[in-house]
């Protein structure tokens, strides 16, 4: 899962950096930036920021050829992304080294397009042109529909987790760990016997008194990716375990094991490592989520009256028949 995930957020990371919204906010540096000091290389900090432990903004943290990215770009580009890339990019060093060569790579390729001309072909002009123009629209619609800061205050916060109070229901959730014996569900006679067989080993193994299914189940258990993880599956909600898991999970004390299940990949046998019980989230522990949920709805909200309002008062004449028609397929000609 882990590493599902951070494949993900770099790739996301990667696809963000070099889309045409974030070459805008890349430059090229002047010639001079050739002849600045070695002593401010990206790997050389500046004494006080040194000593403090920060990065200055203007520190160059990369360079290629006469292009080089600042630690401040970089700030500014990751706050571009989501949270949860943001945290991924905090935990793993190769999605900032990725972010930083994708921002030259950009660059690089940004010199070349416009050394070739390249912004000067009229299918790329009629296209900026679009581009500047939702750009404008869309900053200028945000500094007018978007809520004031003070929005929403304790009040509207208490009202709407009132309203809402069930949507912060966490459900019951086991903490689960597995060793699997793998065999198809259509598997032939022998396939079966022989994990049948190794199955009644894990078994008589698991149930010796002070047997350690940590170390069982990265020995014994077919499933790799719990296997190098002590057979730890994570937690998991009670409405989303299989029913054959569910009915016997439900019920066991903690560190019991569950009788064999048969999935459809071969046999589980499945210890509970802990419980948590069904509980609501207070409003302290939901509060910035409820924030950031409510001033998006009210600048939506803000933006449909705002544009409605506009062309209320300016109405659009519209040729109907002519709309209808616009994707009508050409008349065939006739045969000759």
């Amino acid at each position: 899962m882990t590493r599902t995930f951070v494949s993900f957020a770099l790739a996301a990371t990667a696809l963000y950096v070099v889309s045409p919204n974030v070459q805008a906010q890349t430059r090229t540096a002047p010639a001079a930036a050739a002849a600045r000091p070695a002593a401010q290389t990206a790997t050389a900090k500046p004494a006080a920021a040194e000593e403090r432990g920060l990065v200055k903004g203007d520190e160059i943290i990369a360079r290629l050829g006469d292009s080089e990215v600042t630690a401040e770009e970089l700030r500014s580009t990751i706050a571009l992304l989501d949270a949860r890339q943001q945290s991924a990019m905090a935990r793993d060093p190769a999605l900032l080294s990725q972010t930083v060569r994708a921002i030259l790579a950009n660059r690089v390729m940004l010199k070349e397009a416009l050394a070739k001309k390249w912004d000067q072909q009229p299918a790329i002009v009629s296209q900026l042109a679009r581009a500047r123009e939702n750009l404008i629209m869309e900053g200028y619609l945000q500094s007018v529909t978007n809520p004031p800061d003070s929005y929403p205050g304790d009040a509207d916060l208490k009202s709407a987790y009132d309203a809402n109070v069930g949507a912060f229901l966490v459900p019951r959730r086991f903490q689960l760990a597995q060793i699997v014996v793998t065999v198809a569900k259509e598997a032939d006679k022998a396939a079966e016997e022989a994990a049948r067989k190794k199955l009644d080993d894990v078994v008589k193994k698991v149930k010796q008194p002070g047997a350690d299914f940590a170390a069982l189940a990265r020995s014994l258990s077919e499933d790799a990716p719990t296997a190098e993880k002590d057979g730890e599956i994570g937690w998991v909600a009670e409405s989303n375990l299989r029913t054959e898991i569910r009915t016997q999970v439900v019920g066991l004390g903690k560190g019991a094991l569950t009788d064999p299940i048969r999935l459809d990949d071969g046999w589980h046998i499945i210890r509970l490592l802990d419980t948590e019980a069904s509980h609501t989230r207070s409003l302290s522990e939901v509060r910035d989520a409820l924030v950031q949920r409510m001033r998006a709805e009210r600048a939506e909200a803000n933006r449909r009256a705002y544009i409605a309002d506009l062309l209320k008062q300016t109405p659009p004449v519209v040729n109907e028949i002519a709309l209808s028609r616009l994707f009508e397929n050409k008349t065939e000609a006739p045969a000759r």
